[in-house]
């Protein structure tokens, strides 16, 4: 897994056209160096421990202008709740433990856009697997 620096982050937003505040530094820096593909609540608990006064409308208005410039993409997994991941990665799916709850980055398949049938143009992809993780199999066989 990559590790975003800093100035790589501060490169990503400037190439996006977005001033790089502190709040956006941290939003992106969070999702894009834990990959845990948090919720917005998440993301606002990190930040509020580390600045104190931090809204959690500026974190919304963060990840707002993120997902508009395409640093990052929302993901719906079934819940009612909006997970975020870094959009610049390779394409992959993901996979939600049923048991846990995490979310998993999987891999595709190079040639997945060959899938659709003729004539259609693949822009995007989005693959979602549910299931049980490995941890938590073990888990539920050694009890």
């Amino acid at each position: 897994m990559e590790i975003f620096s800093e100035r790589k982050i501060i490169e990503m937003l400037r190439q996006a056209g977005i001033r790089p505040s502190i709040h956006r530094l941290s939003v992106l820096e969070y999702v894009a160096n834990n990959r845990t593909h948090p919720v917005a609540e998440e993301i606002y608990e990190f930040i509020a421990s580390k600045y104190t006064g931090v809204s959690k409308t500026t974190v919304y208005n963060s990840l707002h202008t993120l997902v508009e410039a395409q640093i990052l993409r929302p993901l719906e997994m079934g819940s009612n709740t909006t997970r975020y991941d870094l959009a610049i990665q390779k394409p992959h799916s993901h996979f939600k433990c049923k048991s846990c709850g995490k979310i998993f980055d999987m891999n595709l398949p190079a040639d997945i856009d060959k899938m659709a049938a003729p004539g259609f143009r693949v822009e995007s992809t989005d693959l979602h697997f549910a299931g049980v993780c490995p941890k938590c199999i073990k888990i539920t066989e050694n009890k």
